[in-house]
């Protein structure tokens, strides 16, 4: 968090998968976010107890949501001291986002999702719940290149490289587990989903076309 402003939003993360948590952290931590990531109820409340958040981010399909949310009061808005929060969910019917609803989340987002998605309602809802109104254009560098969430460019030097909306996605999901190794089961689940029926060679297509496009073996 070197040279972090701040200012800066502070950030709650329950969810239990790490590459989502990758995913999450980097797309927040280079906006106005700072990020701490719990896997339990028991974590959060070791955080909470410590580091007081502007927003979380819940995994609504997670066993302790529900309690954690009481814990931030999402669920109790008369109290004065609510932390807002975004709820995620691998299950996009209607009855699950009423749930997640009544339970007191401010918005909702079906997983998988898109970074600059995510981004974008955590700044409208930190917006509207703390007054931040600054503009965000947040970039990561990785090497030589540099990928912009908000509008969806990557660059190097002064070169646009034009990808696809699943290559973009592909590249930060990669950007945001650099050094580490991803299987191709998880990458499916994180950009196409648990339900996707994929054909055997599409990761392997997207690898290859995305390598073309960087120009990198």
């Amino acid at each position: 968090m070197e040279g972090r402003s701040d200012d800066a939003r502070r950030a709650l993360v329950l969810h239990d998968r790490p590459l989502v948590v990758d995913l999450i952290e980097l797309t927040l931590n280079h906006g106005l976010f700072v990020v701490q990531a719990a896997r339990s109820l028991a974590e959060a409340e070791a955080i909470l107890a410590k580091w007081r958040p502007h927003i979380g981010v819940v995994d609504m399909d997670h066993d302790d949501s529900a309690s954690l949310l009481q814990r931030l009061g999402a669920s109790n808005r008369l109290a004065g001291s609510a932390t807002p929060v975004l709820g995620l969910t691998r299950r996009g019917d209607l009855k699950t986002k009423l749930k997640a609803f009544d339970l007191g989340v401010d918005d909702i987002l079906t997983v998988p999702f898109s970074p600059e998605e995510l981004l974008a309602r955590c700044i409208v809802i930190a917006r509207r719940a703390c007054g931040t109104d600054r503009p965000i254009v947040p970039t990561i560098t990785v090497g030589e290149i540099e990928i912009d969430i908000v509008n969806r460019q990557v660059r190097t030097g002064s070169s646009v490289i034009h990808l696809s909306g699943i290559e973009q996605s592909l590249l930060y999901l990669l950007a945001s587990r650099g050094g580490r190794v991803i299987t191709r089961d998880e990458i499916l689940d994180a950009i196409w989903g648990t339900d996707f029926i994929a054909e055997s060679n599409i990761v392997d297509r997207h690898i290859r076309s995305l390598r073309i496009k960087l120009q990198n073996d």
